[in-house]
């Protein structure tokens, strides 16, 4: 394995981070609870993440900003533009599978 420096690896973590946002942007045909249900995150988790790197470094971001950053738009732009109401199995699915707090 190649060794890189801590600078490289975070260029390569941020580079990999703007190229997984930019897929999840164009991929507006993929609903959150999809996600959710298949991977265990989404777009709001990933938002959520980003926000709480920020405050832990001290850079107040509220979940506003944060999911805006994400999805590239204000959150309820993008909802009334793309979400979709949830089947009953998609909800069914998701009971079983949310995350456990």
């Amino acid at each position: 394995m190649t060794e890189l420096s801590k600078e490289q690896q975070t260029e390569f973590e941020a580079a990999a981070f703007r190229r997984l946002v930019k897929h999840l942007r164009e991929r507006t045909d993929v609903q959150n609870i999809d996600m959710m249900n298949l991977a265990g995150f989404c777009r709001n988790c990933l938002s959520n993440w980003y926000r709480d790197a920020a405050n832990e470094a001290g850079i107040p971001l509220d979940k506003d900003a944060s999911r805006e950053i994400v999805y590239g738009m204000p959150y309820e732009e993008w909802r009334g533009r793309y979400q979709r109401e949830a089947s009953d199995a998609q909800k069914a699915a998701f009971e079983v599978n949310r995350p456990k707090e």
